[in-house]
């Protein structure tokens, strides 16, 4: 088990820039598939970005592509969202999680077992 913990996000104007980090620590013998998930306010989780163990594959969610981009040192099990462009839909809790999962289903949130407390993004209009 490991607990990811994220940090960096902050309150931007729309068309700026954030970079989110996350650190998962305790069990680090083991390389994790990495991903990035929110929420709206009044909303259920969704998807943003994952990279997987090897950090060969990353996947975006459709609304995020071009925008955003998920880096991280796998053998270090960390990540970082580089948050481009913001818009106010992009506001909300941004959670890191990480886990053992199949490349295939990075981006399902149910295939993970740790995840962050969560830090806000606040994207002002």
């Amino acid at each position: 088990q490991v607990q990811p913990k994220e940090s960096g996000g902050g309150l931007v104007q729309a068309g700026g820039s954030l970079m989110l980090s996350c650190a998962a620590s305790g069990r680090t013998t083991i390389v994790y598939a990495m991903a990035w998930f929110r929420r709206a306010p009044g909303e259920d989780r969704e998807f943003v970005a994952a990279i997987s163990s090897s950090g060969s594959t990353t996947i975006y969610a459709d609304s995020v592509k071009g925008r955003f981009t998920i880096s991280g040192d796998n053998n270090e099990n960390t990540a970082y969202l580089q948050m481009d462009s913001l818009k106010p839909e992009d506001t909300g809790v941004y959670y890191c999680t990480a886990g053992v999962v199949n490349t295939i289903h990075v981006s399902e949130g149910f295939y993970y077992s740790c995840w962050g407390e969560g830090t806000q993004v606040t994207v002002s209009g």
